[in-house]
């Protein structure tokens, strides 16, 4: 009796689990490709969304803590008066009149 044609045979079922094995690491590796690709697509599309739709630009606090978004940028923006924008602060210098 030839080995193929008994299904209890030690050697025809390491072979079947060998190849189980083998179509679950190709099955997972795609699966983890897919993850990547997601990832890497979701992070550019991160990067193209900061650097497009956002500017960067230094002005100066006026009376009353106004600020003023310089013009090429509401152009660039397309931000028109009225519209809700977010701002983020950072202090560069402060320029403060000395007491005395």
């Amino acid at each position: 009796m030839s080995s193929s044609n008994n299904p209890a045979d030690p050697v025809d079922a390491f072979k079947k689990a060998v190849e189980k094995g083998s179509e679950a690491q190709k099955e997972l590796a795609k699966q983890v490709s897919s993850i990547q690709m997601d990832a890497m697509q979701n992070y550019f599309a991160m990067l193209r969304g900061l650097s497009f739709y956002n500017a960067m630009f230094k002005t100066t606090v006026q009376s009353g803590g106004r600020i003023s978004i310089p013009e090429a940028e509401r152009q660039a923006l397309d931000i028109e008066d009225g519209d809700l924008v977010q701002v983020i602060v950072i202090p560069i210098e402060r320029k403060r009149k000395k007491e005395g």
